[in-house]
């Protein structure tokens, strides 16, 4: 049986491995899927898969929301958002949610309430993120990653607020009746 090797040969003016066997340019595997890789859709042609993203949305007896500040170094550094992290290989959004909390706050949740899932379409990704209500919780805040807190209501005092926190605002606004601006510009 011939040895499987790539070699160089001409192609359209250009040199590019090919199998030997089947005298074909060979295509990059994609690891994960096991499969050849698509080339890259430098134009956007084709939808983006979202990154799905579990969201903290704590309330304290008060009814007021925390918000933090993203901290320096991330894309959107400085804005106002609601807590929580990117989800892990396995993990359930509750599971992503109560490492993330405990990574970025230093605090342990009690129950998290799915509510609501929105996805957000940032230019530098297309984020999934699920919404939990989180009315339980233990230990000291931390600002384990330089970000500041804030406890707010509406309207948010705090700017500016990032985009994927405006429908959130929103949707405490019509559950609370509350009429007018939900952040300050």
């Amino acid at each position: 049986m011939a040895e499987r090797r790539p070699v160089d040969v001409e192609h359209m003016g250009a040199r590019r491995p090919v199998d030997v066997e089947q005298r074909e340019p060979r295509r990059p595997l994609d690891v994960e899927q096991q499969e050849p890789r698509r080339p890259l859709d430098v134009e956007q042609q084709e939808p983006r898969r979202p990154l799905d993203v579990a969201v903290g949305v704590l309330i304290d007896a008060d009814g007021r929301f925390l918000l933090t500040s993203r901290p320096e170094g991330k894309v959107y550094a400085g804005h106002w958002e609601f807590p929580g992290g990117k989800l892990e290989a396995g993990e359930t959004v509750e599971q992503a949610l109560r490492r993330e909390l405990h990574e970025e706050l230093g605090i342990t949740i009690g129950a998290a309430h799915p509510w609501q899932v929105e996805i957000v379409d940032y230019p530098h990704a297309l984020v999934r993120l699920h919404f939990c209500k989180v009315f339980d919780w233990h230990g000291a805040f931390e600002m384990r990653e330089g970000q500041r807190m804030a406890w707010q209501t509406l309207p948010v005092q705090v700017r500016p607020v990032l985009p994927g926190t405006i429908p959130v605002l929103r949707w405490f606004a019509a559950e609370r009746h509350h009429a007018g601006a939900t952040h300050v510009e």
